[in-house]
């Protein structure tokens, strides 16, 4: 019996965590799993509670071509970005292929309209890993903080603008 009580906690410990996510988590939507297109771009990824302030989130310089030029190599280099945006920002990288939901396109401008760059900061560092409850988790890891200093990943965030003509 004692031999069994290891696995038996175990067991209700992954139940319990499994409940717990799943409550928290949006329900994945009909195509989930299948590289069908972009989650809804209206549905934010930052929690409720927390959009003012990443809606506040500035950066810190201008889109100068010089600051553009730096974040491209960023994006394109240590960043990884294009791994799942792809090389052009369309959403339509190589990892792309095996994410539940197909990654961002940085060239709809529908995009740009509705998420500030102060969201994408949030997300950079956050992730979306279904922490607002509406998007499921996506591939999406916090990326400032692990892999990229927050002045680079402003950088990489002001040349995605770019790819969508701003």
């Amino acid at each position: 019996m004692i031999a069994r009580w290891p696995l038996a906690s175990a067991g209700v410990v992954l139940f319990a965590l499994m409940v717990c996510y799943g409550q928290s988590q949006a329900v994945n939507p009909s195509g989930y799993g299948q590289p069908s297109g972009e989650f809804d771009i209206r549905i934010p990824r930052v929690p409720t509670a927390k959009l003012p302030a990443a809606k506040a989130l500035k950066p810190p310089f201008k889109p100068t071509p010089e600051v553009l030029a730096e974040g491209k190599v960023i994006y394109l280099g240590r960043g990884t970005c294009f791994q799942c945006h792809g090389p052009e920002g369309k959403g339509d990288g190589g990892a792309a292929k095996i994410l539940p939901i197909q990654p961002r396109n940085f060239t709809n401008p529908k995009f740009h309209n509705l998420r500030t760059l102060g969201e994408m900061m949030w997300v950079l560092k956050n992730g979306s890993l279904g922490q607002s409850g509406k998007v499921p988790g996506t591939g999406m890891l916090p990326i400032v903080g692990q892999f990229l200093s927050e002045e680079d990943g402003w950088k990489a965030l002001l040349y995605e603008r770019s790819l969508g003509g701003e």
